[in-house]
C-alpha cells in the first residue's frame, strides 16, 4: 500500500444517511480519504455510491453524519462550499463547454481581468494553462486549441486541469475510464499517480474490478445504502469483491413458477449493430419465455431495447420476429404485434396529462375502430374490461394518469400494450420506483402473458429480479452482450461476474 497516511485524514465521512420517498439511499455510511492515495468505492447499481458523492459535493444533504477535513467538522450545503473545501468530482458527463478553448474551459467563471475594464487577458490566463498543463504531464493539450476537436481521454484531462486550477485536495473520479480504452487508459494512470505524489486525495469509482489491483491502495464497498467492507487491495480478490458487493440472498418479492416449456423462437438477433452504440448483440427469445437482459449501467441495454423497437437505427446484422424480419421504425414494429414499456414512463410511455381510458387505447385504436369509426360505448367497454383484468386502482376511467401511483401507471403501459394485441413485449426497468406489493403484481402479469404465449424482454438492474424471475439472461458489458446464464447458473454473483469481470 502507496498511502501516505497523516494523522488526520484530507477528509473523513461519518455515518451519512439519506432518505427518500419510499427508500434509504445511505444508512450511515463511514468513509476517509488520506493525502496520495487513491480510495476504491464500489458497489452495485443502487449501492449508495452516487448518493454520497452528490452528498459529499452539496448536491443532497444528508438527514445524518457529519463530514470532517482535516479533522474539523464542516458544513456543505452548495457545490461552492464543497469547491471552497477543496473537493472537485468529474463525472462521466463532462461540464466542459465545447467551443471555447482548453485555457477557457478550465479557467471558466474565472477569468483573468484584463487592464482594460470588461475584457479578459487571454494571453495571461493560457500561459497560466500552459504552466498547469505542464505541471500535470499534460504538455501534448494545446491550452488555445478548442474542446470540440479533442478526444474523450484529453478532454478528461481537461477536466482535471479545471478541478486542480480551483485548489481542490480531493478529487472524486466516477467511472473515468468507462468512454477510453488501452493506452489511454494507461496515461490516465500516470496522470492519477502524478496527483498521488502531490498529496491529493482520490476518490475512484469503477465497474471494472481490475483498476482496483492496478490503482487502488484502499476499497469501501456499499451495499444497499451501507459499508460491508472497508479494506486493502492486497487483502481480497476480484471473486470476493463480487461476492461482497452481491452479498445478501436474494429475497425478492416474487419468484417465477418454473415455466412451462419454451414454444417456437419468437425473436431472433444476429450480430445486430445499431447507430446508438449497440454491437455485435446475438440473443434468441421462444415464446412463453421471460429473458432478462442485464449488466450495469451504460452497458447497452436500452440501446438494444429501443433497436428492437425501431426507435434508433440498425445498421448491420439481423433482427427476425417469428421468422420475419423486423420492419423499419416503430409504427411497422407495433403493427407486428410488439410492444414496448420504456425506463421512463413518464416521459415515454404515456400522456400525462390525458385519461387512463386514453392512455390505455391510444396504441390500439386502428386494431379496435378498424373503420376509423371512434365509437365512444366501445371504447369504455374496451377500457373498463383492462382495468378490471389489470386491478387498475383509478376512481374513473376518465381519471389523469397522472394523478395515479407509479405502479398503477405502469399498469396502465401495459394495459395499451395488450389492447394494441402485442405478443412480443420488452420491459425497460418496469418495477422501477414502484414498491414490493406492486412489483410482485407487475411480475405476475408479465408470468401470465408468457403463460398464454407470448414473449418477453425483462432489463432490470435490480439482479436479483433478474435471477429470480427470468428463465434464462443475457448479460452486456460494452454495448455487446458477454454471456448467457441459465438454470442453476443465473444467480446475482454471476450476472455480477460477467458484467463486471474482466472488464
Amino acid at each position: 500500500m502507496n498511502a501516505v497516511v497523516q494523522t488526520a485524514p484530507l477528509l473523513e465521512m461519518r455515518g451519512i444517511s439519506k432518505a427518500f420517498p419510499g427508500v434509504r439511499a445511505l444508512d450511515g455510511v463511514s468513509m476517509t480519504v488520506h493525502a496520495g492515495e487513491v480510495h476504491m468505492l464500489l458497489g452495485q447499481n443502487g449501492a449508495g455510491k452516487s448518493t454520497l458523492i452528490k452528498a459529499l459535493y452539496g448536491a443532497v444533504h444528508p438527514d445524518e453524519g457529519e463530514f470532517l477535513f482535516n479533522g474539523k467538522t464542516e458544513r456543505i450545503h452548495s457545490a461552492a462550499d464543497a469547491r471552497r473545501l477543496g473537493v472537485a468530482v468529474i463525472f462521466q458527463e463532462f461540464s466542459l463547454v465545447p467551443y471555447l478553448s482548453v485555457a477557457e474551459n478550465i479557467y471558466l467563471g474565472r477569468e483573468f481581468p484584463s487592464r482594460v475594464p470588461g475584457l479578459v487577458d487571454h494571453r495571461r490566463m493560457r500561459a497560466e494553462a500552459r504552466r498547469l498543463l505542464d505541471s500535470l504531464g499534460m504538455s501534448e493539450l494545446d491550452a488555445a486549441a478548442p474542446l470540440h476537436g479533442l478526444g474523450v481521454a484529453q478532454q478528461q484531462m481537461v477536466e482535471i486541469a479545471k478541478a486542480l486550477s480551483q485548489n481542490a485536495r480531493i478529487l472524486v473520479m466516477d467511472e473515468p475510464t468507462a468512454a477510453i480504452s488501452g493506452h489511454e487508459i494507461e496515461r490516465l494512470f500516470e496522470r492519477i499517480r502524478t496527483l498521488k505524489s502531490a498529496g491529493i486525495g482520490i476518490v475512484y469509482i469503477s465497474h471494472r474490478l481490475r483498476e482496483v489491483f492496478e490503482i487502488g491502495d484502499r476499497i469501501t464497498v456499499l451495499r444497499d445504502g451501507r459499508n460491508v467492507a472497508a479494506l486493502a487491495p492486497l487483502e481480497t480478490t476480484v471473486d470476493a469483491l463480487v461476492r461482497l458487493m452481491a452479498g445478501r440472498d436474494v429475497n425478492s418479492a416474487y419468484r417465477r413458477q418454473a415455466a412451462a416449456g419454451a414454444g417456437p423462437v419468437a425473436l431472433e438477433t444476429r450480430a445486430l449493430c445499431a447507430a446508438n452504440g449497440l454491437r455485435n448483440a446475438t440473443i434468441t427469445v421462444r415464446a412463453g419465455e421471460i429473458v432478462g437482459l442485464a449488466g450495469l449501467v451504460g452497458s447497452g441495454r436500452t440501446e438494444f431495447a429501443r433497436a428492437l423497437f425501431g426507435a434508433d437505427r440498425i445498421i448491420s446484422g439481423e433482427a427476425r420476429l417469428n421468422g420475419e424480419p423486423l420492419p423499419a421504425g416503430p409504427a411497422g414494429i407495433v403493427r407486428r404485434g410488439v410492444g414496448f414499456v420504456p425506463e421512463s414512463r413518464k416521459s415515454e410511455g404515456l400522456a400525462l396529462i390525458r385519461s387512463v381510458q386514453d392512455n390505455l387505447l391510444v396504441s390500439g385504436l386502428r386494431r379496435r375502430f378498424p373503420n376509423r369509426w371512434y365509437r365512444f360505448k366501445t371504447a369504455a367497454g374496451a377500457a373498463a374490461t383492462l382495468i378490471q383484468r389489470l386491478r387498475i386502482a383509478t376512481s374513473t376511467p376518465r381519471r389523469r394518469v397522472q394523478t395515479l401511483s407509479g405502479g398503477n401507471q405502469q399498469k396502465v403501459v401495459i394495459g395499451k400494450w395488450l389492447e394494441a394485441g402485442s405478443r412480443f413485449f420488452i420491459f425497460d426497468e418496469p418495477t422501477r420506483g414502484i414498491d414490493v406489493a406492486a412489483k410482485t403484481e407487475i411480475f405476475g402479469l408479465i408470468d401470465e402473458l408468457t403463460a398464454g404465449g407470448a414473449a418477453a424482454i425483462l432489463i432490470s438492474s435490480e439482479l436479483g429480479e433478474i435471477a429470480s424471475v427470468c428463465d434464462r439472461a443475457y448479460v452486456m458489458r460494452d454495448k455487446t452482450i458477454v454471456g448467457e446464464l441459465r438454470g442453476d447458473e443465473l444467480t446475482e454473483e454471476n450476472i455480477l461476474k460477467l458484467a463486471m469481470h474482466h472488464a
